[in-house]
This record gives structure tokens, sequence and C-alpha cells, in this order.
């Protein structure tokens, strides 16, 4: 019969001697790899909370018809070309022949051709400017393009996505631009420094026009 003692489990041990026992892995955070201070990469201690990342910023376009995200610093990455002041300019004067040249011969038939009359002066001037506005608001509208600009190659888009500007965005530009001149000498002054805007508007060449129904133009690539 052998006289040996069996093993107390709760006997203290010396510090030279190791344990068989495995280290715990506690709530805590004891017992995790040295190498990630959360763990695991992306855990509960990250400050993603698990999720990736997210992505870069820049592109205000994301993934839409100007291009895809690449989370460039540059305002214009991933959009066309800007439709240049002179092509836009040409563009204008396009315009403005197509609607003043039959609009002024139907007037002059109807009312006469005395340009020194005050009054018959201010209706004709008047009627042209309603006329231009409804042609500019449908045609915006429809493609983003007015004649001069198709013969220029440029086009309206929204800012924001590249889209046409179909219903208000048309309509709101075709008002900032065509109405003011119905006032007498102020509207005259705010329609030189609406058109004269994009000379110096960075980074969309923006006249007040784009700017308040929130457009922009590019080139038809």
């Amino acid at each position: 019969m052998s006289t040996e003692q069996p093993e107390d489990p709760f006997r203290k041990r010396p510090p030279s001697e190791p344990s068989s026992e495995p280290p715990s892995q506690s709530s805590s955070g004891e017992g995790r790899p040295s190498g990630s201070p959360y763990g695991q990469p992306g855990g509960a201690g990250s400050p993603y909370g698990g999720a990736p990342p997210p992505p870069g910023y820049g592109d205000p376009y994301g993934t839409g018809p100007y291009g895809d995200a690449g989370g460039a610093t540059d305002p214009l990455a991933g959009m066309p070309p800007l439709g240049s002041r002179g092509r836009r300019l040409v563009a204008r004067i396009i315009d403005a022949l197509l609607i003043g040249i039959p609009v002024g011969i139907i007037l002059g038939v109807i009312g006469g051709f005395d340009y020194d009359d005050t009054d018959t002066g201010l209706w004709q001037g008047s009627a042209y400017t309603l006329v231009y506005f409804v042609y500019e608001g449908l045609m915006l509208s429809k493609s983003g393009q007015t004649v001069g600009k198709r013969l220029m190659k440029i086009r309206v888009a929204i800012l924001q996505d590249g889209a046409v500007p179909a219903g208000p965005p048309a309509w709101i530009r075709a008002v900032i631009y065509q109405l003011p001149s119905l006032v007498p000498c102020l509207g005259t002054l705010f329609w030189l420094l609406n058109v004269l805007f994009c000379t110096w508007d960075k980074p969309y060449r923006q006249c007040l026009h784009d700017k308040g129904a929130k457009t922009v133009v590019v080139a038809v690539t």
C-alpha cells in the first residue's frame, strides 16, 4: 500500500514551477496577441467598429455620367471639360439671332417698324424676352441644349450628377437670365453682371443663372 498523498490541486506552487493550465482569455483584453492593440483587425476596439474604413472623399459626381469616384481632391475630376467662355458667347449670339429675327419681323408687321417710338420699342423688347425665356426653358428641359449650344458642342448639366436639367432647374436658369432685363436700368446692370460672372468664377465658371439653378456648362465629347 502506497504512503504517497494525492497532489493537492490548490497547493501554492513555487514561482519557478510552471502551470499546466492554459492562460485564460478575459474580456478585459488579457491574452490577446501583442501584434494588434485591438486584438483582431477591425474588432470591437477598432475606431470603425468592425466595419472597413470609409472610402476617400473628393469627386462630387460619385459614379455618375461624368466618371467614377477616385477620392480625388480636384473638384473637376471625373467631369468632361468645361464649356469655354468663347463657345458660350457664340451660342448665345446664335440663339439671340434665331429668336430675335423672326420675332422682330412678326412684331414689325403687327405694330409697325417705328423703333423711335419708346412705347413700341418697350413692348417689342418685352415680347422678345418672353419668347426667348420660353424657348430656353423648353430646350434645356428637353436635352440641356439650345440650338446655339448644340452647334457649339456644349450643354447645360446639373452640377451634382451631370443630368439634363429637366423641369425646375431649366426654368430657374431661364428666369434668372432673361426676366430681370424687363426691369429698366437695374435689370440691364444685373444682366451684365450675370453674364460676366463666369469670367472670374472658379472652379466651375458659373454665371449667376448657373448658381441659382445649380448647373454647369460642359463640352460635349
